[in-house]
């Protein structure tokens, strides 16, 4: 996604990668974050709630709100160079349909999310609606909870154990990356992004700090230039995005995907 990962060597790569994109203008409180607590899971799937990811207050599941059915899925005609065969629809409804029992139940195999992974990437499906998807129609956008990470070609992966959460805005080109640790703390980075194709470019302006009860500390990280953010700068590849889930590619060749969260902010 942006930068890639180092446990998944490709999405974390740095901190600003997963862990530097998310939250909201307004400092988002660990021990209040909620996820989404329901997902549309096409036929046979029993609905049941996701666990809570830390040990902390914090709390994820999947959203019930905004909801509305799977976008549906057009896989390109066009044949790729990279790959000989190129899945049709079912194989992509059915990789989808893996990836969201993933992100409810975190029990679902490893080998069968990086299946998943791989017959989205090479099906190429149209990415014409994926940033509206991604950021909604207006500030301050949308938020999605890293749910698991895989490394370079897909050669491992795990789900990714601590809260981190994104936030993009289409409408300001913002991004916000977040990692979330209950009545502890909680890391974040925010900053702009740009939009080509499938690909979303960004750079971090700033670091926020926050421990315990304090109010956050912003650290600038000197990047208030008005250049736009390209491919030398952190990017995703984004290969899936739905209401519900998002699949994308760090800069450094890892696969991650995350599915659709809120914030709850008491009074």
């Amino acid at each position: 996604m942006g930068s890639s990962t180092t446990a998944p060597s490709n999405l974390l790569s740095t901190s600003s990668a997963f862990l530097t994109s998310n939250s909201t203008h307004t400092f988002l409180r660990p021990s209040k974050l909620t996820c989404i607590s329901k997902i549309t899971l096409p036929p046979k799937i029993t609905h049941t709630h996701l666990p809570r990811f830390h040990r902390g207050k914090t709390r994820a599941a999947i959203d019930e709100d905004n909801q509305s059915a799977t976008v549906p899925i057009a896989v390109q005609e066009q044949q790729l160079s990279k790959y000989s065969v190129v899945p049709d629809a079912k194989e992509v409804e059915e990789s989808v349909k893996v990836l969201k029992n993933a992100a409810k139940t975190r029990q679902v195999p490893k080998e069968e999310v990086l299946t998943a992974f791989s017959v989205i990437e090479k099906a190429k499906l149209d990415p014409s609606g994926f940033l509206n998807t991604l950021g909604g129609s207006k500030s301050p956008g949308r938020t999605w909870m890293l749910i698991f990470t895989a490394q370079k070609q897909l050669k491992g992966g795990s789900y990714f154990p601590l809260t981190a959460v994104q936030r993009f805005d289409a409408a300001g080109k913002r991004i916000e990356n977040g990692i979330y640790l209950g009545p502890i703390g909680c890391l974040t980075f925010e900053g702009r992004f740009s939009w080509k194709n499938r690909i979303l470019a960004f750079i971090f302006e700033c670091i926020r700090i926050k421990v315990g009860p304090f109010n956050p500390l912003e650290i600038s990280l000197g990047q208030k230039d008005d250049r736009e953010p390209g491919t030398k700068d952190p990017f995703f590849v984004w290969f899936y995005i739905d209401e519900e889930i998002a699949v994308a590619r760090g800069r450094s060749g890892g696969t991650a995907f995350w599915c659709r969260c809120r914030h709850v902010m008491s009074p």
